[in-house]
């Protein structure tokens, strides 16, 4: 449920590259225990912990810092391994989400989880407005979103629909009482709580009955499986986005568990104020890797605040510019500064403008790190799962619809900028050039989900550069 945005172009006056920090050594560790950063190993420590000994011992690198051919092939079947048995076990548990920990909390108890029904678990939080531990304004909230859960799982058809709608909401409620009671405070780098409650998977186990897998698909699987090379190699990715809905994050990772759950666990994404201080939010924000920045368009909400978001966006571009320098980093930012929004008159959406100051603060990021980066565009189709409000609303705590529906994503080659600007006679015109480049690509790729998914053309609507597919059949 988390929304993401991209940078507010007061950056670039704020901040210079010249200003960055010189930095060496590692960033510091997290006070939680994470999946995220790092090689290819990582996936691999975490997973595998009962691997036999020998296996391990074999994933060791030559000096020069390359695997070996032998190494590298033993690398490449233990990540397969590890991928396939992660697939299967999270299929066999993922659609509900009370195996995160929630009830097994040291110190923690709620009586949430003993409901046997709708009516028993919406009393208790009528029982909680009561007893003055939750505002009226939260508990409507909760309620509506309760309804509205359980209308999208039931048109599902899952015979297990009640089980999970009742599952799945009694620890959405119980993580979100939690944090009313004792608010998270999130950083300007986050990273995803894995343990003792592990808030990446609750997010997942939550969208996932959302999604009409029989009608979604991924544009371009391979590319993904390049990117995990590069990260492998120390390399920087960096995904030029549109934005829907605040479960993209959910999305994209559900997308690509099957086959690239290193990227699905640990990409960064460039998220909004308002998903780390809504209190439906929070949780589901807890889940992912984040670099939370203030965006440009509620930058002017409350003008006395202006400073300190300013502030805090220096602070996050900073912790930016510590993560590329590290290397074997992915993050997803939507340049546009937002979530996407139909057209007013016709009601068609469509990914929303890139912002050039947003794009060129990045890629210029990227090539600053001392380390090869690379840029890609990625393309959302998701809307209907969780649709914004028609129009960006000051005020946090959007009422939140939600549906069951087929969901698209894309991603297309790299775009090097100077080969997309060789032709450009000033720097203005090359920025707008590579952003523009960037965005025609994402919306030639929206396109073709879009004739995927609601022109029911499937499979059939791939072309010549969009190679569509379905992984997880």
């Amino acid at each position: 449920m988390s929304s993401c945005v991209g940078f507010s172009p007061s950056w670039t006056a704020m901040l210079t590259l010249s200003a960055l920090p010189r930095v060496s050594g590692s960033v510091s560790a997290a006070r939680f225990s994470v999946f995220g950063g790092g090689s290819s190993l990582a996936l691999i420590s975490r997973s595998c912990t009962s691997l036999d000994s020998s296996v391990r011992s074999s994933l060791r690198r030559c000096p020069c810092g390359i695997y070996t051919s032998r190494t590298k092939a033993v690398v490449e079947a233990v990540e397969s391994k590890v991928a396939a048995r992660g697939w299967k076990s999270a299929m066999k548990r993922a659609v509900l989400a009370s195996d995160t920990g929630a009830e097994e909390e040291v110190g923690h108890s709620r009586p949430f989880f003993r409901a046997r029904s709708e009516e028993e678990l919406l009393s208790y939080i009528r029982k909680e407005v009561e007893a003055g531990r939750l505002s009226s304004d939260i508990a409507s909230g909760l309620e509506a979103l309760y309804y509205n859960y359980r209308n999208a799982v039931l048109q599902s058809g899952d015979p297990r629909a009640n089980e999970i709608i009742l599952s799945n909401m009694a620890v959405a409620f119980d993580r979100i009482l939690l944090d009313v009671e004792d608010p998270f405070t999130f950083s300007p780098h986050h990273q995803a709580i894995r343990e003792p409650f592990d808030y990446y998977m609750f997010g997942q186990n939550y969208i996932r009955p959302l999604i009409d897998f029989r009608r979604s698909y991924v544009g371009n699987i391979s590319i993904f499986s390049d990117m995990e090379e590069k990260l492998q190699q120390g390399h920087n990715i960096v995904l030029m986005s549109n934005h829907q809905s605040e479960a993209d994050p959910a999305i994209i990772a559900l997308l690509l568990e099957r086959t690239n759950l290193y990227i699905a666990e640990t990409m960064v994404f460039v998220a909004g104020d308002r998903v780390i201080t809504d209190p439906l939010c929070k949780p589901f924000s807890m889940g992912r890797n984040l670099l939370c920045v203030y965006s440009k368009k509620h930058m002017d909400d409350v003008p006395e605040l202006i400073e300190m978001k300013r502030r805090a966006n220096t602070r996050s571009l900073k912790e930016m510019a510590l993560l590329l320098k590290g290397g074997s980093q992915i993050i997803w930012i939507a340049p546009s500064g937002g979530r996407d929004r139909p057209d007013p008159i016709t009601g068609e959406w469509h990914p929303a403008p890139f912002d050039v100051s947003s794009v060129d603060n990045m890629r210029r990021l990227v090539e600053h790190s001392s380390v090869p980066g690379h840029i890609y565009p990625l393309s959302l189709l998701c809307y209907e799962v969780m649709p914004p409000p028609p129009q960006v609303e000051k005020q946090v705590g959007e009422q939140r619809t939600v549906s069951f529906h087929g969901v698209g994503l894309s991603v297309a080659p790299e775009l090097n900028f100077n080969e997309v600007t060789s032709g450009c006679e000033t720097p203005e015109e090359a920025k707008e050039a590579f952003t523009q480049a960037l965005y025609n690509s994402v919306r030639e790729q929206y396109n073709v989900l879009k004739s995927a998914i609601y022109g029911h053309q499937g499979l059939n609507a791939s072309n010549s550069t969009i190679s569509l597919s379905q992984p997880w059949q």
